[in-house]
């Protein structure tokens, strides 16, 4: 099946189970949503999170993007999610290997990781924004789905209560930089401790303003 690529800030779409349907009406059963988080981060790894919801059960109260919700109630929406989804699993990819291979194919092979991880297996996936080529079941990429697909935000939740854990557990290990506050996002605080203390094991080091710019001497021949 072709993909599909929805701009969605050109319709006035609310959340639900239009692409669910869709594709349960195609003959699909087992439907995932695939979204990541931490894409646009200096430190810490990208986190991409896969979910089958379970149709026969309602969704968590208030369910949408998880940008769109406090931490309190993305974590009451996590536990429910974890509790009622028939199945979801979540995948990183750590800062060295996102440095070696860049961040879209570290966010690609993080949400790829995640839906081969799902038990039962999905048998069609809805990505948010991403097309995988190297899926084998059909899927579709839909612009800004996390905001209109109920089993993409519910990944997206899933992913961000995740990696906001982790890096929780993390700020402990490096205290000077903050990672409980901006969960490793570019803030001024952030900026101010790397350029005191200058990056950590967990920084990547192929963003800009983790390493601080290459200077020449106005002595140096080359």
């Amino acid at each position: 099946m072709s993909d599909f690529r929805l701009q969605a800030d050109r319709f006035e779409w609310t959340i639900g189970f239009d692409f669910e349907e869709q594709a349960r009406s195609e003959g699909f059963h087992l439907i995932a949503g695939v979204d990541e988080v931490g894409r646009g981060c200096l430190a810490g790894p990208v986190v991409a999170a896969a979910c089958i919801l379970n149709p026969e059960l309602p969704v968590p109260a208030g369910l949408t993007d998880s940008k769109k919700l406090s931490a309190r109630h993305r974590e009451e929406i996590a536990l429910a999610l974890r509790e009622t989804a028939l199945s979801y699993s979540v995948a990183e990819i750590q800062a060295d290997e996102i440095d070696r291979i860049n961040i879209l194919e570290a966010t690609k092979r993080a949400m790829l990781l995640a839906v081969n991880s799902l038990r039962p297996n999905a048998d069609y996936v809805l990505i948010d924004a991403v097309k995988l080529k190297e899926l084998t079941i059909p899927q579709k990429s839909i612009i800004k789905g996390d905001s209109i697909s109920y089993s993409i935000a519910a990944a997206s939740v899933i992913a961000k209560t995740y990696r906001d854990r982790l890096m929780k557990d993390y700020d402990p290990e490096f205290p000077q930089y903050g990672f409980a506050g901006h969960k490793g996002y570019g803030s001024a605080k952030h900026f101010a401790a790397i350029r005191e203390h200058g990056p950590c094991p967990i920084h990547r080091l192929s963003f800009r303003g983790v390493l601080p710019p290459v200077t020449t001497s106005e002595h140096d021949p080359f």
